[in-house]
């Protein structure tokens, strides 16, 4: 009985763990999220301009850092789980295409509202929810090669796409556009009513899910715990460690190289400021490292925090959209009582205060979707 025990119980906990690691992900973004709601007249470049950007803010947003490029490798990761249930594999494809297609949708309709309360918006950001269902379309065309090779693909491509570069594209051209997309922040449409901004480009995220989509076996139930975790520590450590060396001697990948400032805090802000857009090498060295540290560590964690964190990780999708729009009725809320002007935070600690109250909102609505989405059967709330 106590063998039957453990047995059903490791498969459980092995799956609240993905939950709770994503809904962890999850409330660190709603504090970004509140920061470009109400501390927006306080901008943040890529990578940070450290003489304009005090302690409170640089690492308030150097945590958002971690969000996406986990939330791609878990939607990996997820992938390879749908793909090998215990009744035996199946294929993913039409899975991946039809949310991919479904986040894309998302991105151009609800989303895009969502962050500048007009539709059509003046500029459109394509942002996290449509580069993860670009990568998401990605594995659905790559999934069937072999595992190892789908890791070496992904690993080249995080590691290397640092070093391409193609000068002198002729703005307008098919190739500028290709090159906006895959790889070069910028503006994709610059004309008419609503001009098309790519925020996320789109190469370095598709060997992110690679690479997660590659780690499924890891959580597959034939892999005991302690194994599970020995090696997401040992990969977490590996990539700290290459970040300490390509970033402590300034090697590759990074165009800002880290100074020594006045003081130890400073020196550390400058060591971690790291590029985003698109995710550099180093950038993805270092949330990937800690978040493979995290993902050990949420599989040991104490059960109520994992337990809270997993209440939003099973739903993500619905909280993703339900925390936009309680921040967009809340700005509607506040400029309303301030006669129209936008309401600005006198502080970070202020942002970190309407994050607490958002997700405190949100708790008992994820709760009750996540409770719906598992007993309904409905096929519509799996999108979700």
């Amino acid at each position: 009985m106590t063998t039957m025990t453990a047995s059903a119980a490791a498969p459980s906990r092995r799956i609240a763990a993905i939950d709770a690691m994503r809904g962890l992900i999850i409330l660190i973004m709603t504090l970004d999220h509140a920061r470009e709601t109400f501390f927006l007249h306080r901008q943040v470049s890529d990578p940070m301009d450290l003489a304009a950007t005090e302690p409170s803010l640089f690492f308030s947003r150097l945590a958002a850092h971690f969000c996406a490029p986990m939330f791609v490798f878990l939607t990996g990761l997820s992938a390879w789980l749908y793909a090998n249930p215990p009744s035996g594999p199946r294929s993913p494809r039409g899975f991946l295409l039809k949310r991919g297609l479904f986040l894309i949708v998302l991105e151009l309709v609800f989303v895009s509202f969502a962050w500048s309360g007009r539709f059509p918006p003046p500029v459109l950001y394509l942002q996290v929810i449509w580069v993860i269902g670009l990568s998401m379309i990605a594995l659905a065309l790559l999934h069937k090669l072999p595992l190892r090779w789908l890791a070496l693909l992904g690993a080249v491509i995080v590691a290397g796409h640092n070093a391409l570069s193609f000068p002198g594209l002729e703005p307008g051209s098919l190739a500028h556009a290709a090159w906006t997309v895959l790889e070069q922040r910028g503006f994709l449409v610059t004309e008419g009513a609503t001009r098309v901004k790519i925020s996320y480009p789109l190469l370095a995220w598709i060997g992110v899910i690679l690479l997660g989509y590659a780690a499924g076996p890891l959580f597959s139930m034939q892999v005991q715990p302690p194994a599970r975790r020995r090696i997401l520590l040992l990969a977490g450590a590996a990539c700290l460690l290459l970040l300490a060396l390509l970033r402590g001697f300034n090697i590759y990948s990074e165009a800002l190289p880290w100074t020594v400032q006045a003081d130890l805090l400073h020196t550390s802000m400058s060591f971690l400021n790291l590029t985003k857009y698109p995710p550099s090498f180093n950038f993805l060295l270092m949330t990937l490292g800690v978040g493979m540290l995290a993902l050990a560590w949420m599989e040991v964690a104490n059960e109520r925090v994992a337990a809270f964190c997993a209440t939003f990780g099973a739903a993500p999708l619905f909280y993703y959209l339900a925390h936009l729009y309680l921040l967009l009725a809340l700005r509607g809320l506040m400029a309303a009582l301030s006669n129209g002007e936008a309401h600005q935070a006198g502080g970070i600690g202020e942002v970190w205060l309407w994050s607490v109250a958002v997700i405190a909102a949100l708790y008992y609505p994820c709760r009750w979707f996540g409770h719906y989405k598992r007993t309904s059967g409905r096929a519509w709330v799996r999108y979700l």
